[in-house]
């Protein structure tokens, strides 16, 4: 059932939606110049209830100011029709990202997109956090959402110019995101009542975008 619904309101959203990349200018405030070139992002491994085999794409915005993550089977759901472990969804995506020499990346800004219908007294969840390998994973970031509630979201994590990480100059270092959505059926009756949160999108309409933040790497003498 709520798969009908998701499928409606990410058709609705995405009349809405800018292309990828677009609320990000070529040189973000405080950003140096992005680099030129082609940059391609592999994905190493993809693990997580919200995203089994083949159900995560990855893509790069043309003018390389962000990637998009599309998701097709990323829905937490509680109540009638669901499991007893589909109140809680995950996704671990570890990316490596192809960036030309003599330039490295952080990530200023994600915009996380979705659809959701609660009932009243339920409520929803969705969290992430991303970290370069080798370093500590960031804090969660969380967005709570109450119900009565039935309609696309939009969220947005941003961090300030000085607190970005950027990957280390001339290392190859993967780029982890973790994500999670949860639903809690509270004060409504899970017997009769299907609340659900959802990042999936059934023709790619709907989608997480990561906006990149670029450096020049110092020459070496």
């Amino acid at each position: 059932m709520y798969k009908k619904f998701a499928a409606v309101g990410a058709a609705v959203f995405a009349l809405a939606l800018p292309l990828a990349g677009a609320q990000v200018s070529a040189a973000p405030g405080g950003f140096e110049p992005v680099p030129p070139g082609k940059i391609t992002i592999e994905v190493v491994t993809v693990n997580g209830s919200g995203c089994p085999k083949d159900t995560a794409a990855v893509a790069v915005a043309p003018d390389n100011t962000a990637f998009t993550v599309t998701y097709s089977q990323y829905t937490a759901a509680v109540g009638p029709g669901s499991g007893p472990m589909d109140f809680r969804k995950n996704c671990q995506l570890n990316l490596k990202v192809n960036v030309p020499q003599g330039f490295t990346y952080g990530i200023a800004q994600a915009d996380y997109r979705g659809f959701a219908s609660l009932a009243k007294g339920a409520t929803a969840l969705e969290r992430a956090r991303y970290y370069f390998q080798g370093n500590s994973p960031t804090d969660f970031v969380d967005h709570t959402f109450k119900g009565p509630f039935a309609d696309d979201w939009q969220e947005t994590d941003k961090t300030e110019v000085s607190a970005i990480v950027y990957a280390p100059c001339g290392e190859r270092r993967n780029f982890n995101i973790n994500t999670q959505l949860r639903v809690d059926a509270g004060k409504s009756d899970p017997k009769k009542d299907t609340s659900f949160i959802t990042m999936d999108s059934t023709d790619g309409s709907i989608n997480t975008t990561y906006h990149f933040a670029w450096k020049e790497c110092p020459t070496k003498p």
